[in-house]
């Protein structure tokens, strides 16, 4: 069963990204694995603090990742595979991809105006190390284009 990994957050381009790799997908007879991203914190507060900030966000991540994963059930009638994890966002999709051999491509939205996104310019520079296929998608797709396109 092919395997396509969609990073999930707040952007359009996350958005794109999803609906490409539900639509391969649902093509192909594979399923989605999401991934939401929670950034570790640039300061360190007061104990209770600190914690209480990286709950929050990482309630954030997993509703935002819940909600993608209702709207994929809703359109394909399959569950993805949702995981929510701590960390820089290179080195924890990276990691997700070592524990995971059975993805068989990194779906990742390039935002529609400007540079193409942190993870975007990462991931095509160093595609040679990655074990599976970079599929980038422009962020500037409509929602028809996009499932013209997979």
């Amino acid at each position: 069963m092919r395997v396509y990994l969609a990073i999930i957050d707040e952007t359009d381009e996350a958005k794109v990204a999803l609906r490409f790799a539900s639509r391969r997908a649902a093509k192909t007879g594979g399923m989605v694995h999401l991934l939401a991203l929670v950034p570790k914190q640039a300061f360190n507060a007061f104990g209770g603090v600190q914690a209480t900030i990286e709950e929050e966000a990482r309630d954030r991540a997993e509703a935002l990742a819940s909600s993608a994963a209702g709207e994929l059930a809703y359109e394909s009638g399959k569950m993805p595979q949702i995981a929510v994890r701590v960390g820089d966002a290179k080195a924890v999709v990276s990691e997700y991809l070592a524990e995971h051999p059975e993805v068989a491509a990194l779906v990742l939205g390039a935002a529609a105006d400007g540079a193409p996104g942190p993870l975007v310019s990462h991931f095509s520079a160093n595609s040679s190390g990655l074990s599976c296929p970079l599929f980038v998608i422009p962020g500037g797709l409509s929602q028809d284009e996009i499932d013209r396109l997979s």
